[in-house]
C-alpha cells in the first residue's frame, strides 16, 4: 500500500521497510501493519487533536509532570505552544506507560520506538498468524472466563504496584494471544498516587473486567477486587505476589455526615453559652442608674 504520510520520517529513517496495511482506527489513533525486518510490527499513529474523538479529560492529566514551568503556563493559558505541549505529553503518557509496564512484568505489546507521533510496537499475533482479535470479538467458556478473570486481576496489581492505573480497561482494550490476553491502548494511563481519581478509575477498570467476564461466569460478578488491592495499596502492603480473596470488608454502617455536622454545631453552641456565662460572672457588678430628676423626692 501507499506508505502514508506520517510514517515517511521512520521509511526513511529505515526504521520501517514497508507498510502493508491498515490494520485499526481508533478514538485517538490508526494503526498499521509493517515490516521491520523479518518480523511484522505495528505502527501507531496517533491523531491530531482536533481529529480525535477522545477527549483529554483533566482527570487524566492530573498528576503528570510537565518538563518546566513555562510549559505548564503555557498549557494552563491554552496558547498555541501550550497546545502543543500538552499533545505531546498526551502522547508520550503511552510510550512512558509501555516500557514502564513491560519493564514491571505486565503483558503490554512490547515497544521499539517513537518518533514525530509514531509508536513503533509489538504486534500481538493470533493463532493464525494475523493480529490478534480483542476480547470483545469472542466467546468463551466458563472456565475460560475464570482463567482470563484471575489473569486480568493480576495484570491490574502489576500495573498498580508499578504506580499506573490503566483508566479505560475495556474488553475493547485487551487483546487475546496464543499466551492470554494483552493489555493495550494506555495514553490515559494515570498516576496512582498523584491522581485523586486514581481509585474510581481502577474500580470501574475492574468492574469492567467483571462485567464483561460474569457473563460467561456469572459469579465473578460479586468480586471486589479492586478495593481490597486498594487498601492494600494505600498501607503500602500491595505487592506483585499478594494473594487476592476478591472479598472486602465492607463499614458495617456509613458515617452520617449531617449527624456529625449537628452534633460538632451543638457542641459549639454549648461553647459558646459556657463562654458567655462565665464571662458574665467575671464581669463586674453594675452600678444602678439613678432616678430621674422627676422621680427624685
Amino acid at each position: 500500500m501507499k506508505t502514508p504520510k506520517r510514517l515517511e520520517p521512520l521509511v526513511e529513517d529505515g526504521l520501517i521497510d514497508e507498510v502493508l496495511r491498515p490494520l485499526m482506527s481508533g478514538k485517538e489513533a490508526a494503526v498499521y501493519v509493517v515490516r521491520c525486518g523479518p518480523e511484522l510490527r505495528c505502527a501507531k499513529v496517533y491523531k491530531e487533536a482536533n481529529k480525535r474523538s477522545f477527549r483529554q479529560a483533566a482527570e487524566y492529566q492530573e498528576g503528570r509532570k510537565v518538563r518546566n514551568s513555562r510549559d505548564a503556563r503555557a498549557m494552563a493559558r491554552g496558547s498555541k505552544h501550550g497546545r502543543k505541549e500538552q499533545e505531546e505529553a498526551w502522547q508520550n503518557a503511552e510510550v512512558a506507560a509501555l516500557y514502564r509496564l513491560d519493564s514491571a512484568g505486565v503483558r503490554v505489546p512490547k515497544p521499539y520506538d517513537f518518533l514525530d507521533g509514531v509508536l513503533l510496537m509489538e504486534m500481538v499475533a493470533g493463532a493464525d498468524g494475523d493480529a490478534a482479535p480483542r476480547l470483545n470479538d469472542v466467546a468463551l467458556t466458563p472456565e475460560q472466563a475464570r482463567e482470563y478473570h484471575a489473569f486480568m486481576i493480576r495484570q491490574v496489581v502489576l500495573m498498580l504496584c508499578a504506580g499506573l492505573v490503566h483508566g479505560d480497561l475495556s474488553e475493547f482494550n485487551v487483546l487475546l494471544g496464543p499466551d492470554g490476553p494483552v493489555v493495550i491502548d494506555l495514553p490515559q494511563a494515570v498516576d496512582a498516587a498523584g491522581n485523586n481519581h486514581a481509585f474510581r478509575m481502577l474500580e470501574r477498570d475492574v468492574a469492567n473486567m467483571n462485567a464483561y467476564f460474569g457473563h460467561f461466569a456469572p459469579e465473578l460478578l460479586r468480586c471486589k477486587h479492586a478495593k481490597e488491592m486498594w487498601a492494600l495499596y494505600e498501607a503500602g502492603e500491595l505487592t506483585p505476589a499478594s494473594e487476592l480473596t476478591g472479598e472486602f470488608e465492607e463499614p458495617e454502617e456509613e458515617a452520617d455526615v449531617d449527624a456529625v455536622m449537628r452534633e460538632i454545631n451543638a457542641a459549639l453552641a454549648d461553647e459558646a453559652r459556657r463562654r458567655a456565662a462565665l464571662e458574665a460572672e467575671d464581669a463586674p457588678p453594675q452600678r444602678e442608674e439613678p432616678p430621674p430628676p422627676w422621680l427624685q423626692g
